[in-house]
């Protein structure tokens, strides 16, 4: 008898279980990813039509613009429905970005700027839940979308997870914890939510399936609800159907209304989610890609630099005025190349007939423009700006809340060979420099201390000189090795075999060699398997040249030609004597496209095994490194994750791992005693096993996603640095000085300028980070402090400024407490990986 009961269960579809299935349907898209013009009418009509429907919507909120022009009786008909209870806004975010592949500042501007284009159109619009169709997913997000008014998440994306998909949890609401102890309720994608069989872009609660709600049942799930958002432009309306023929009696909800009025379980799991919970892989190592990903990272550096710098002259000087247009357009076309579209089908087209990686090239640019413009303004005041004469005044400014001795160069154009210029400091000191003839101009290199979030004033003059004396830090043993150091380190390249590190000592760590000889790989090695030839390929194989370009008491630098497969390799390895970073920039030049990855992918682009998955097949840069059972840790936004996996290797979309470097990965040994951390000037993968060393992505080349390819078409250029330490990451430091690493000393030339020194701000103790300060309104400055490695114990700010307030505000703008302030100073606290934002009045 059981068994009959449960046979016609599962032959009509109806539930095991008294509960009513819940779905959320909706749609996802925009103006930039795409929406046709008719959709706003369509939907209209649709909730007209079919009174028990309820949409979620996650429309990209610069589509509005568009639509009121060119549909003006559909955007007004759209407005009186905006607010309806049947239609929730999930995701506000100006381009819908991935969130783990940008800064967390860039996160808080996407909201900042989707919010606030909403409510242009949509005044009486509330945000209540965040919910998305790709896999938008941070660890980070609960602070951040609780200081914007969410009340709610959730972590499942079922309809579209070709670029990765959350691990499964629960059975029910839980808490989702952030990095800084905010907790804010989500569904998640239950632990019975399998992936959805012969598919590769789909969990099992994309269409409240027998089988989905079975499992449901099966795992006591008390309210099942499954989710689709329709991509604008289809035509379906409701999803499940509607009324009596909707698919398993399924009732259609918001999001808001199942987290208020439908769940009426408790909320007992708390899940402190690792950035490892989210499963995500774009196509790492493919030269489009790897392009986009640094033209972003250059962009976010820069204008997050204006502003700071903006904030200093605003500061100083009462009547500088930052027009909010210009930052607004800065920020807009940022934003827009972080679409999450722009960086898995980069190669797509859009309306103007540009691919997304021609309109982000676009966008980054007038990003930098507009930044580099707010810069100058800022600096220059009453100075003359000069852009094409050998300056005489440099001015330099340190975004960073910590004093710096930095090494600074410059091109000083037209200046002849004969000539010797000297810098001197606002003290009149001359200080250490040295100048080198490069392609016929001169690079003038200097010693300078910079302020805390200030700036200093350098003059240069013609002086008589000493010549400075040859350089001894570079030096071959012999005609197959090459030893450069410095106070800090001492280097061997091995150039029998492509200029490999040999050895590679940090003095001041009690002379720590970092380099394991005894692995099969190089230290710094080029490897990847070129499948046409069948085999890996290295620069191991064939001998290389070593060039002395600086050798002298500020900076050492050597540059390593060598060669893969016949294609021309330069490597460039540069020491800075204040600094604790080894930078390395890397070009090679192809001869021609060539298969480098697993396999030959075919175009089978619902193949859930996939060539490009695997990077150890991938072209890396290797780095062996003499470290004893050594833990790795990688930041994220306003995070820092230690990995529990045991490596990083995966093959197939239904075991996808994350093995994401957004800025920095660390390797610190068992003890806690050493370290050594790889810096990347932009968002890759990363490779890491017991058998395999700590490697950096940086070349594949085939079919990847929906059957493109991914070729190679110019040189391959990527910075990235190393930085041996003592102590765990946060100990050393390591965030802040990947923050400095980011966000080097700005440069101003100047016609003439008072030589002045100031410094604006400064921070007590290490471990706190600016992440952003501006300008805002005639007389106030917004600042945002991130802890970044702190224990939590309070921090005191010392304003360099008048300041008459100063107020603990929201993201969203709300006041939640008055800052005591004292001596011009105030003390705050702050969790660990949290945020605050200060409002601050003059």
């Amino acid at each position: 008898m059981k068994l009959r009961i449960l046979l016609i269960f599962l032959v009509t579809g109806i539930s095991l279980y008294a509960q009513t299935p819940y779905f959320a349907d909706g749609f996802h898209g925009g103006i930039y990813g795409h929406y046709p013009l008719w959709h706003t009418q369509f939907m209209v009509e649709k909730l007209n039509e079919y009174p028990d429907w309820k949409i979620n919507l996650e429309i990209e909120p610069e589509t509005w613009d568009s639509v009121q022009v060119y549909t003006p009786e559909a955007y007004l008909q759209w407005q009186k429905l905006a607010d309806n209870p049947r239609v929730e806004w999930t995701n506000p975010a100006y381009a819908q970005s991935y969130c783990f592949n940008i800064s967390g500042e860039s996160i808080i501007r996407q909201f900042e700027y989707g919010i606030r284009k909403i409510k242009q159109h949509f005044p009486k619009v509330s945000f209540y839940t965040y919910a998305v169709e790709e896999p938008c997913f941070t660890s980070a997000l609960p602070q951040i979308l609780h200081s914007y008014g969410f009340r709610a998440a959730v972590l499942k994306n079922p309809d579209t997870c070709w670029g990765g998909y959350v691990d499964g949890f629960g059975n029910g609401i839980i808490h989702w914890i952030g990095p800084d102890g905010t907790s804010l309720p989500a569904v998640p994608r239950y632990a019975c939510e399998e992936l959805e069989k012969n598919s590769t872009w789909q969990t099992a609660s994309w269409n409240n399936s027998n089988e989905y709600l079975q499992a449901c049942a099966a795992a006591h799930v008390s309210y099942p609800v499954g989710m689709c958002y329709q991509d604008v432009g289809w035509k379906n309306g409701p999803w499940l159907g509607s009324g009596d023929h909707t698919k398993n009696n399924s009732r259609y909800v918001t999001w808001r209304e199942y987290f208020t009025s439908i769940y009426k379980g408790d909320i007992t799991d708390a899940w402190h989610l690792s950035q490892e919970n989210i499963r995500v892989s774009l196509m790492w190592g493919s030269q489009v890609l790897q392009r986009i990903a640094q033209q972003v990272r250059h962009s976010e550096n820069l204008i997050i630099q204006a502003e700071k710098i903006a904030a200093m002259a605003r500061m100083e000087r009462n009547d500088y005025l930052l027009p909010d247009n210009e930052i607004d357009e800065a920020w807009r076309t940022l934003l827009l190349s972080q679409h999450h579209d722009s960086w898995i089908v980069p190669c797509n087209r859009m309306k103007t007939g540009r691919t997304w990686a021609e309109e982000i090239a676009r966008w980054t640019d007038n990003t930098n423009r507009i930044a580099g413009q707010i810069i100058l303004r800022a600096a220059s005041s009453s100075d003359t700006v000069m852009n094409n004469e050998t300056p005489v005044y440099l001015k330099i400014y340190n975004t960073l809340p910590v004093m710096r001795k930095v090494e600074v160069s410059e091109v000083l154009p037209g200046m002849p060979q004969s000539k010797t210029i000297a810098p001197i400091d606002v003290k009149g000191n001359i200080l250490p420099s040295h100048t080198e003839m490069k392609d016929g101009q001169a690079h003038l290199t200097f010693a300078v201390v910079l302020p805390p979030f200030g700036y200093t004033t350098v003059r240069l003059e013609e002086k008589s000189m000493p010549a400075a004396s040859a350089g001894q830090g570079i030096r071959f043993l012999s005609g197959q090795e090459c030893v450069m150091e410095n106070d800090r380190y001492r280097i061997v390249f091995d150039l029998e075999h492509g200029g490999i590190i040999k050895s590679l000592i940090a003095k001041q760590l009690k002379n720590r060699e970092f380099v394991d000889n005894q692995s099969a790989f190089g230290f710094g090695e080029l490897r990847g398997r070129f499948y046409e030839k069948d085999r890996f390929i290295s620069n191991r194989e064939q001998p290389a040249l070593l060039t002395v370009v600086e050798d002298n008491a500020l900076r050492k630098q050597v540059c390593i030609e060598s060669q893969i497969d016949g294609h021309p390799c330069r490597t460039t390895v540069t020491l800075n004597q204040s600094s604790e970073i080894i930078d390395f920039s890397l070009q090679i030049d192809w001869n021609n496209n060539t298969g480098i990855g697993e396999y030959c992918q075919t175009s089978d682009w619902r193949a859930n095994r996939r060539a490009f998955y695997d990077d150890r097949f991938k072209l890396n840069t290797l780095f062996p490194t003499r470290l004893n059972h050594p833990a790795l840790y990688k930041d994220a936004p306003f995070d820092v994750c230690e990995s529990r996996m045991e490596n990083t290797f995966y093959n197939a979309w239904d075991s996808i791992k994350n093995n994401i470097i957004l800025h920095w990965v660390d390797l610190v040994q068992a003890d806690r005693q050493y370290g050594l951390t790889l810096f990347s000037d932009h968002t890759t993968s990363y490779s890491y096993g017991s058998d395999f060393p700590l490697g950096l992505t940086l070349q594949y080349s085939g079919i990847g996603l929906w059957g493109v390819n991914y070729a190679i078409t110019q040189p391959l250029r990527v910075n990235y640095a190393l930085l041996p330490h003592r102590n765990a990451w946060d100990e050393a430091g390591v965030e802040t000085k990947n923050t400095g690493w980011n966000e080097p000393p700005v440069i101003v030339k100047l016609g003439k300028s008072k030589m002045s020194e100031h410094s604006f701000l400064r921070f007590n103790r290490p471990g706190y980070e600016i992440s952003a300060c501006k300008p805002d309104g005639n007389q106030a400055v917004i600042l945002r402090i991130f802890n970044s490695e702190s224990d939590g114990k309070p921090v005191q700010i010392d304003f360099k400024f008048p300041v008459k307030n100063c107020t603990e505000i929201a993201l969203n703008g709300e006041s939640q407490s008055v800052c005591q302030i004292k001596n011009n100073s105030i003390r705050i606290s702050i969790p660990h990986f949290g945020i605050k934002t200060l409002y601050i009045q003059k």
